[in-house]
């Protein structure tokens, strides 16, 4: 029997306004679009899930290892990642017992309170899994056997919960070095059409990466150039993209530490990428080649029409120890200040007029708002602006980005929502906020008769369906 008082409820007007009047508005503009498919356009899911169908195993491996939103809070509190039983590099002893783990989790669930982590769980909890009373350490058990006995079910398979959650579309993000075999598994089959990769090409364009010579060397096995020279090279990563656009892709993405750009000289180029190769640039170097490769890259998707996902201003691996057991995605990258207007102008002088350049900006700096992002994307067509993204996909988040970015560069300069997530069940969950929060702000312009309500109905839709689908070309 579960040793819990607590039950475990979601209330039908959360994220909504407090005023009955401004609420009243954001029910009737919710109603009409919570039900619409979720559109994934971009986002960290195995692919392998969907292409194999497979159980996902246990709550723990399902709901704790793959999530960094999870262990890095765990983690601030003093618990070790080895207790959480996420891998080590050096192949270190870590916990192996799943329901230990779990326990361990459930023991301190409370310090999700008041984050996005917890209301994303929570509703996974209720909404997926059909769970009754709340998260603790008495009923840490009955969660954990009940997630697991359903997650042996055909229902809670990966495609199922596709189907279950209405999802129409989910793109997943793979490496340039990537030969995508999973999105090969399901060619051909009307999953091609659902579930699609997008082209991230940091693994050979990072030049500060300790694997980037290597790399560079797996890109031409893969292609048959030679990239030991600049032409070969970029003509080797026009090839990936080729191969990446056969498997679905409609669009790229870069996570790079700033935003700068560069338009050097074809012969600067080569100097600088075989300074890169031969492992003797330093750090200026290496950015300068990055930002290089931001404005060849955009070169690239005027050519092949890809949109151009631009991810900047994330620390990686500020804690070195971390890294150095845990490798990459371990929840300790810290966002930096990022600055656009000088850094994007370069790629801007060069392309930024040109109808068949799609580029989405996103930030973790949110002084860059109404700044510099809603004048840039208000001005260049070139440029559409990314949801709330990472620490700041949050509902107070959400209403910061939507408060200081419309009034600027409107709503059509914006792409709807992405979760841009490895956790599967939170999807629906992550959506669901958005669309919330999205009917709360066109509540209270409703209220201040700045729009009227069927505008509302009208931009509430765009931006839960529409927005997403012509901003990633997946009509």
């Amino acid at each position: 029997m579960v040793n819990s008082t607590s039950a475990l409820s979601l209330n039908p007007d959360r994220l909504f306004p407090s005023d009955p009047t401004v609420r009243d508005i954001a029910r009737r503009l919710y109603s009409q679009i919570k039900d619409l498919p979720i559109i994934s356009p971009h986002g960290h899911t195995d692919p392998r899930w969907f292409a194999y169908d497979e159980s996902f195993g246990n709550a723990t491996e399902l709901l704790i290892r793959p999530d960094h939103y999870v262990f890095r809070m765990l983690y601030s509190q003093g618990i070790s990642l080895e207790s959480l039983g996420i891998p080590r590099w050096d192949g270190g002893e870590v916990e192996q017992d799943p329901r230990k783990i779990w326990r361990i989790f459930a023991k301190h669930y409370y310090l999700f309170r008041g984050t996005p982590s917890r209301m994303w769980l929570d509703t996974v909890f209720h909404d997926v899994f059909g769970l009754k009373v709340q998260l603790n350490e008495h009923s840490a058990d009955h969660y954990y056997d009940h997630i697991t006995e359903q997650l042996s079910t055909a229902a809670f398979r990966p495609r199922a919960l596709m189907d279950r959650f209405n999802i129409e579309l989910i793109a997943t993000t793979e490496g340039a070095l990537d030969t995508l075999p999973h999105h090969q598994a399901i060619q051909d089959t009307p999953w091609a059409k659902r579930v699609i990769t997008s082209f991230r090409p940091d693994d050979v364009v990072d030049a500060s990466r300790e694997d980037f010579a290597d790399n560079i060397k797996k890109l031409a096995d893969l292609t048959g150039q030679d990239t030991q020279n600049w032409q070969g090279y970029l003509q080797a990563i026009r090839l990936r993209r080729e191969y990446f656009r056969s498997m679905g892709a409609t669009a790229t993405d870069h996570g790079h530490p700033t935003a700068r750009t560069a338009n050097l000289s074809n012969s600067e180029s080569e100097k600088l990428f075989a300074l890169c190769l031969s492992g003797k640039a330093d750090e200026q170097q290496q950015e300068l080649f990055r930002a290089q490769m931001l404005t060849e890259l955009a070169g690239m998707s005027i050519e092949d029409g890809m949109v151009m996902q631009i991810h900047p201003g994330a620390f990686r691996n500020h804690n070195p120890e971390l890294f150095t057991k845990f490798g990459r995605d371990k929840g300790a990258d810290i966002p930096s200040p990022t600055e656009y207007v000088q850094a994007l102008k370069p790629m801007l002088d060069k392309y930024g007029n040109n109808p068949d350049l799609n580029v989405i900006l996103f930030t973790l700096d949110e002084t860059n708002y109404a700044r510099e992002l809603a004048p840039l994307a208000g001005h260049y067509p070139s440029l559409k602006l990314g949801p709330a993204w990472w620490f700041h996909d949050s509902p107070e988040g959400m209403l910061r980005f939507r408060h200081q970015v419309t009034e600027t560069a409107g709503f059509y300069n914006t792409v709807g929502f992405n979760d841009d997530t490895r956790a599967f069940l939170s999807i629906p969950a992550r959506h669901d906020v958005a669309r919330r929060i999205d009917c709360r702000f066109l509540a209270e312009l409703i209220s201040q008769h700045r729009i009227n309500e069927d505008e509302g109905v009208e931009l509430a839709h765009d931006l839960t369906y529409r927005l997403a689908k012509t901003a990633y070309k997946l009509d």
